[in-house]
């Protein structure tokens, strides 16, 4: 059988070969069992058609893809990045279709035709194959940087409390009523993709999130310790986070704000990673307004300024909740050498830790030199 010969039968072949390629997909490929039955058979059918097309050429006049049909399949895969079909359903249909091929390659061809009938193919998939991957990628890309650069003016709009229907309807984001504003920062940075591919997953919807300012819109009411646990141990990486509710979007400003000054706090303050809110630093957020009684309070520790140990003793002593066993434990000294210690801070100080209202103000003179 001449090479013509297999042209032929194979030309004769290819409305049935393009629709066992149709049904295989709608059959076996996710994305393509979900399109309507004229999509697949009107646009899906014309593409697998065209690729037969090439094949066929290439069985007839031997050799590889050429640079014209090269440009062909790249600009079908930049549509169809452009239309959201996913790059595995693509790479999925292409490897379908070279099976449905070869079936029908394996009943026209006579046995020593096999061997270049099928290099022919393979050749045409090493060609075919990669830059229709890259094509689809850099497409995707393309997408993926205009979405975030729409879902940024959206985030910035709704921070800035300037209008946001417009950027909203261009990013194609229906805003909530409600939403938890939170500000965050990790130990290490983890890649971007991975926070905001944890947020989403968590939400159940795409978050807006701005990772270089370190805040992120949460939609609705959200079970905020559990999400920044999961979101540590999924970016690998312990942060601490803050938030306030907005109970509208004319709302999330302030909120943003309150975050912002609540995650300050706590980062000055050295507290443990984990998740905080107003409420957990009432008291250090108060004192840590500027003024003459933040310097004054501050200053009621500097006797102790010459003896740091002291000082050690007295933050562990109020950390513990001024539970004399477990400071000691946590200083790994004596009981005896904990109370001499204490004695030594109200004498140098005169505030008695025995007398409520002066522990107090110990406590507080504590968190204004850590503000200081």
């Amino acid at each position: 059988m001449l090479v013509s010969d297999l042209h032929t039968r194979m030309a004769a072949l290819s409305t049935d070969v393009t629709a066992a390629v149709i049904a295989r997909c709608g059959a076996e490929v996710p994305y393509y069992r979900d399109l309507p039955r004229e999509v697949l058979d009107g646009e899906v059918a014309r593409s697998v058609t065209a690729v037969h097309a090439l094949l066929l050429r290439t069985l007839r006049e031997g050799g590889g893809v050429r640079p014209g049909d090269l440009t062909r399949l790249i600009e079908w895969s930049a549509r169809r990045a452009e239309e959201r079909v996913p790059l595995e359903a693509v790479t999925a249909a292409y490897l379908v279709g070279a099976q449905e091929w070869w079936r029908s390659l394996t009943a026209a061809a006579e046995p020593d035709q096999l061997a270049e009938a099928g290099a022919s193919l393979l050749t045409c998939l090493h060609t075919a194959m990669p830059a229709v991957v890259l094509a689809h990628q850099r497409a995707q890309e393309d997408l993926n940087s205009e979405d975030k650069r729409l879902r940024r003016a959206l985030l910035t709009a709704l921070l800035e409390g300037r209008p946001y229907a417009a950027p909203a309807e261009a990013a194609g984001v229906t805003v909530a009523e409600e939403h938890e504003v939170v500000a965050f920062s990790f130990d290490a940075d983890p890649p971007t993709r991975l926070v905001q591919s944890s947020l989403d997953a968590h939400t159940g919807v795409p978050v807006l999130m701005d990772p270089v300012a370190g805040i992120a819109l949460l939609p609705g009411r959200p079970d905020l310790p559990d999400l920044v646990a999961t979101l540590a141990r999924d970016a690998g990486s312990p942060l601490l986070a803050a938030a306030a509710p907005a109970a509208d979007p004319a709302a999330v400003p302030a909120a943003a704000e309150e975050a912002g000054r609540v995650l300050d706090l706590v980062q000055r303050l050295g507290r443990p990673p984990g998740f905080y809110r107003l409420d957990d630093v009432l008291l250090e957020y108060q004192l840590a307004r500027p003024g003459d009684a933040l310097a004054r309070l501050a200053a009621k520790l500097d006797p102790l300024a010459e003896h740091p140990y002291l000082l050690e003793t007295l933050r562990l002593f109020v950390e513990h909740g001024h539970n004399r066993r477990q400071t000691a434990l946590a200083l790994s000294i004596h009981r005896n050498t904990l109370d001499y210690r204490l004695q030594r801070v109200s004498a140098l100080t005169g505030l008695d830790l025995a007398v409520p209202a002066e522990a107090r103000l110990l406590q507080a003179a504590l968190t204004a030199r850590e503000l200081s």
